[in-house]
């Protein structure tokens, strides 16, 4: 017992230390948790775009770390000492993108009642992640490809261009030679900032993580709920990697918080995971062939053993990623969910109020497709408490097998 309280306070201290590196700006290629040959590859070619100024384009589908990397990029450059601006394209407005982006003076347009310098600016001598660039619409993506160009950019309303230094980072987890080729992303802009691509594989191709994944995350919130010592059973270990993870990393990041926040004994077991286990069920396990899929790795035989974490009280909070989420969302489901929040049933008498909250979170979920950090934070409450409702109202975090957004 003593070693492996030993070991779990060691793997907290590294845990603590991984967390005020990623608070400043200081995150590292080894900060990354893989054991995935496909994923370290990945990663030498990322380290490799960290000793250039070179456009970098990560390219992944929804929550497999895309700005992890490219934090881990900056944090082993040159600029690791100056800002790292984060933004997400998808979030914003059409009519707030080159504001944003590019700055705008004062009187520029109504409400412009001071001048705003604009991310471009923040980043000065840093990085700028631009995540979700394929969101763009026509008129910022023109401005985009003038600051590569030229290393100036022309805020709104102003009369002269501002010369910007900056090493530019996107992501996308679009299709953009599509994208070019259907006129909804410039061909030139493209080619700019497909220099330097790199293809970031989804959780499911890389199943081998998981376990180390879990236990990261396990270590994490355990210290942040206060939690003594904790567990990760074999059957729930089992459970985790069995399951596909549609939504990837950040799902798991989800459903690992979750089952922290719920478990109700040191034991964290495959009873937290109810959502998981109803999907498991009937599944093709990870580590096989599964129809449509390229063979992934065999797994590396961490599912049977049982994780033994010690948290401190006093541990630090939880550091979150500096990304706002995407805002768009499938018009069928945004249209159900909508429907799904009438205040009144079939007899025109008021719904109760439990039945309402949980159409309103289920609506959030959708809304910003299950990046539950921005749901907890837009109903105003605590994750803790949104798991905790999740739980008491019978809430599925993945709707209609919503895709979790990026780390």
């Amino acid at each position: 017992v003593s070693l492996r309280n030993a070991l779990a306070a060691r793997a907290l201290e590294g845990e603590l230390a991984r967390m005020k590196r990623s608070r400043t700006g200081t995150l590292g290629f080894k900060d990354i948790i893989t054991k995935s040959a496909r994923m370290q590859s990945v990663l030498r070619m990322a380290e490799k775009a960290a000793n250039s100024a070179i456009p970098v384009l990560i390219e992944g589908r929804s929550g497999v770390g895309k700005e992890l990397i490219a934090r881990a990029i900056h944090g082993s450059g040159a600029r690791r000492a100056k800002p790292f601006i984060a933004i997400n394209c998808g979030a914003i407005p059409d009519n707030l993108v080159e504001s944003l982006l590019f700055g705008h003076e004062k009187g520029a347009f109504t409400g412009a009642t001071e001048r705003h310098t604009g991310k471009f600016v923040e980043a000065s001598g840093g990085t700028l992640f631009l995540d979700e660039v394929g969101e763009l619409p026509p008129a910022a993506q023109v401005k985009l490809l003038r600051a590569i160009q030229e290393n100036e950019i022309e805020p709104v309303g102003a009369r002269k261009p501002v010369k910007v230094d900056v090493r530019l980072i996107s992501a996308t987890n679009r299709d953009l030679i599509a994208d070019v080729k259907a006129g909804r992303f410039r061909e030139d802009l493209f080619y700019r900032l497909h220099v330097f691509p790199i293809s970031v594989p989804p959780l499911c191709e890389r199943p081998q993580d998981i376990p180390e994944l879990a236990r990261h995350f396990l270590i994490r919130f355990a210290a942040e709920e206060g939690k003594r010592v904790m567990q990760l059973s074999a059957d729930a270990m089992s459970l985790l990697c069995a399951y596909r993870w549609p939504g990837n990393v950040r799902q798991l990041e989800n459903a690992v918080f979750r089952a922290v926040v719920l478990a109700e004994s040191d034991v964290v077991t495959a009873a937290e995971f109810p959502q998981i286990a109803a999907q498991t069920a009937g599944a093709v396990p990870i580590g096989t062939q599964a129809p449509g899929l390229a063979d992934s790795p065999a797994d590396d035989g961490f599912a049977g053993e049982i994780v033994s974490i010690e948290s401190a009280h006093d541990a630090s909070a939880r550091s979150e990623s500096a990304r706002t989420v995407n805002a768009h969302v499938a018009p069928a489901m945004a249209t159900s969910a909508m429907a799904a929040l009438d205040l009144l049933d079939d007899h025109g008498e008021v719904r109760p109020l439990e039945d309402i909250e949980a159409d309103a979170i289920r609506f959030a979920i959708a809304h910003y497709r299950g990046q539950m950090s921005e749901v907890a934070r837009r109903l105003r409450i605590g994750r803790s408490t949104l798991y905790r409702k999740l739980d008491s109202l019978g809430v599925d975090e993945n709707p209609g097998g919503v895709q979790t957004p990026s780390l």
